[in-house]
């Protein structure tokens, strides 16, 4: 139990001509939600899917739990809602979520106890009895969610598991996966749904094009981002606004002004001149008699290192598709 959940190391995966994974490492510590984000296309399901067996890498290597390859014994270990979704449209939604958990290696009258009680918390109590195929999509998917926890592994792995979810399931979802973090088990998912992913990751890994372009907790990753010297100013009135404009046309105090981000209530936003601290630009100004609604130093959120990361006109797709997925939600 002193090991990492999950080591992938050097790990390529090419499909005829086209490299879909390209030299991918990183390595997911125990009882944390880890997350792979990426635009569509980036290897996120490929590298799930050497995870999980389904297939093999051409090289590198993957350590599971406690050093198991991808396989029969690892699978037990492993709860898996993969990116197309595979349910028997004819079984009753209980006799679906039972016999994934005998399958788990469950007892039958086990299997029907957790099936009941996570049906339930999922809100489908009430459809136990209906054939999968009287479900949504959405309902179909809660279901299957079910099967990927019904045996409690120590490690679940989910591949776009907020894909097609309404906002109220988002967030049932998102709840049992902050409980099996509680438990001590680990979560892997891929997404490219950042707002989802803020809300809960501990760490992160940016893949696009197949390759890993940034790992880290993510705390220590908007940290990092927050350094880099952005502030938002909001200033009480014409004057003041006036007034600021000498001390942010300074070269050495100030390298880039800019109109604020969309929504936001700033005035503008600058980017303060290398070795320049925040409290030297407020101090500069408020000797300037300049009188400020807002002084605020901005840490960007993980859309906006995802579109630094990535390039906007990918994460513009993915923002795209994820507002689609809201309007038919």
């Amino acid at each position: 139990m002193s090991g990492p959940a999950l080591s992938v190391s050097s790990v390529i995966k090419r499909f005829g001509n086209h490299l879909a994974v390209d030299h991918v490492s990183f390595e997911v510590p125990r009882g944390v939600v880890y997350g792979i984000l990426g635009p569509n296309g980036a290897g996120k399901s490929t590298t799930l899917r050497m995870i999980n067996d389904i297939i093999a890498p051409d090289s590198g290597t993957i350590k599971i739990l406690d050093g198991l390859p991808p396989g029969t014994e690892a699978a037990r270990q492993i709860g898996y809602l993969p990116e197309e979704r595979g349910l028997y449209p004819k079984m009753r939604v209980i006799d679906m979520v039972v016999f994934m958990g005998e399958l788990r290696g469950l007892s039958g009258a086990e299997s029907k106890k957790r099936a009941a009680m996570w049906l339930d918390r999922l809100g489908l109590g009430a459809w136990t009895k209906n054939k999968v195929q009287d479900l949504s999509k959405g309902m179909q998917q809660k279901v299957q969610f079910a099967t990927a926890l019904i045996h409690e592994p120590p490690l679940l792995i989910l591949d776009e598991p907020w894909s097609g979810l309404d906002p109220i399931n988002a967030e049932v979802l998102r709840e049992v996966v902050e409980e099996v973090r509680s438990q001590g088990r680990t979560v892997l998912f891929s997404t490219h749904q950042m707002e989802q992913a803020e809300k809960i990751c501990d760490v992160v890994c940016i893949i696009a094009r197949g390759k890993k372009v940034l790992e880290g907790k993510l705390r220590d990753i908007k940290r990092e981002s927050a350094a880099e010297g952005v502030i938002a100013l909001g200033f009480s009135d014409e004057a003041s606004k006036e007034k600021a404009a000498g001390p942010l046309e300074d070269t050495k105090l100030v390298v880039d002004r800019r109109p604020p981000r969309p929504g936001e209530h700033a005035d503008c936003e600058v980017i303060l001149a290398d070795g320049v601290t925040p409290h030297q630009l407020l101090a500069t100004l408020l000797n300037h008699d300049v009188n400020l609604r807002l002084f605020e130093v901005v840490v960007p959120t993980l859309h906006q290192i995802f579109v630094q990361k990535v390039g906007a006109a990918a994460a513009v797709a993915e923002r795209r598709a994820e507002d689609e997925e809201k309007s038919v939600a």
